[in-house]
């Protein structure tokens, strides 16, 4: 009955056009078409603007900040984009009663428009919920945007199959069966995606990367910074500035280095050696030792072990004691000189490790090693603490009769050619 009256109404409108009845007869379903299309964009109108005023002066209004964030203007439009499919699916039998085919295609092609839009707000209301999650500080940095990827194309999926299925009016179940059959071909053509969603899952549960981590792996040519980790890759801008692009799964499947729990310590370690001549090392004199004593960081040093030392020796006879007694030597009284000095450096981290300590003596000498941490982790700071103690260890190492190993350059063998003939005449 009201499909009667409104065609009788659009006939009536049309014949006062100007039209003659027949012709009005002809094309007053498209009218009526045309006339639901228009109420449902003016609907979509109404309803955009209602849900964007009301909604967000609601939304400003409150003290938390995640609604602002989950009802913005992109969720509530692509929200408000649904109504106008809807309205003219529930609608449209009433411009074209009964069955027929293009009633049929029509019916499914807005079925189709329908999913569309229910689609776009489910990846709209996606993006919200990662940027959301992204700002809570116990998710920062956590590699959120693979699994939001993720989440948009298994929405895309079961819209592409849903169209599908209503288009060519078969139950959406044939078509998965169909997937099922051809699973191999499916896991070839996903096999990146797949790999980087599961490995995405893996990095973010074990808490192994985050954006923003310092990163190498040498054997990729990657050092530097994680910019972005994604559902197929991640991007490292290395500290040349270049980009260096890796799929997750490598990061799972392969070893990598993370920077960042150092970063995070206050500390950057500092692991160097000099190489002693061991020709220079001997036992300390009685005058050695009074020049060392006017070292202030040496002074309770040197005589709390020379005390030590004395009472070792006790009831040894002077033959004895040159022997098999104690004795300080240079290079002990240079390694606790280095150890007091760089647990009183002012740039260097006295919470963590200092130790000074021999190696294994080898045809270059006997390498002394430095094991410290500085106090800061940036590397221009670090690079010029680390040179500095070194500068300063290369310069007083001399000051404890001691020489550093090197072997012999173009110089030293000129020196040696210009002492030749003063010493043959010499002698």
């Amino acid at each position: 009955m009201l499909q009667e009256s409104l065609q009788k109404w659009i006939d009536r409108l049309l014949v006062l056009t100007g039209l003659s009845p027949d012709n009005a007869e002809g094309i007053d379903q498209w009218v009526a078409l045309a006339l639901i299309l228009a109420i449902g964009i003016g609907t979509d109108f109404l309803i955009r603007m209602l849900l964007l005023r009301v909604v967000r002066r609601i939304v400003l209004k409150t003290k938390v900040k995640w609604d602002d964030i989950l009802f913005d203007d992109k969720v509530l439009r692509r929200l408000s984009h649904i109504v106008t499919p809807v309205l003219v699916f529930l609608i449209l039998p009433i411009a074209f009663p009964g069955e027929n085919e293009l009633m049929t295609l029509l019916m499914r092609l807005v079925a189709i428009a329908i999913v569309a839009a229910v689609v776009r707000f489910i990846n709209a209301l996606l993006e919200a919920i990662f940027l959301l999650m992204s700002n809570r500080p116990e998710w920062e940095g956590k590699p959120l945007k693979g699994l939001l990827q993720t989440g948009q194309v298994i929405a895309v999926l079961v819209a592409v199959i849903l169209s599908f299925s209503i288009l060519l009016n078969r139950s959406p179940a044939i078509f998965l069966t169909g997937l099922g059959a051809s699973a191999a071909v499916v896991m070839l053509i996903f096999k990146d995606s797949i790999l980087g969603f599961v490995s995405g899952i893996q990095l973010a549960a074990n808490n192994m990367l985050k954006v923003g981590d310092w990163i190498s792996m040498p054997k990729y040519g990657a050092d530097g910074s994680v910019e972005e980790v994604t559902l197929n890759t991640v991007k490292v801008r290395n500290w040349d500035n270049t980009i260096t692009t890796l799929p997750p799964y490598l990061l799972v499947s392969d070893s990598f280095q993370n920077w960042q729990p150092m970063r995070d310590s206050g500390g950057r370690r500092v692991k160097r050696s000099i190489n002693i001549d061991m020709t220079s090392i001997r036992f300390c004199t009685p005058e050695m030792l009074e020049r060392f004593s006017r070292i202030e960081l040496l002074r309770d040093y040197i005589a709390a072990t020379q005390q030590q030392v004395e009472a070792d020796n006790r009831g040894l006879s002077p033959e004895e004691r040159r022997i098999a007694g104690e004795h300080q030597t240079n290079i002990g009284v240079f390694r606790n000189y280095l150890n007091l000095y760089l647990k009183q450096h002012p740039r260097v981290n006295r919470d963590m490790m200092i130790l000074v300590r021999q190696l294994q003596p080898t045809d270059t000498g006997l390498p002394l090693e430095l094991y410290f941490f500085t106090a800061t982790v940036d590397w221009i700071p670090y690079e010029g603490i680390q040179s500095d103690i070194f500068d300063h260890v290369l310069a007083v190492v001399s000051e404890f009769d001691l020489r550093v190993f090197q072997n012999p350059t173009g110089n030293d063998l000129r020196t040696l050619r210009a002492d030749g003939p003063d010493k043959q005449l010499r002698s």
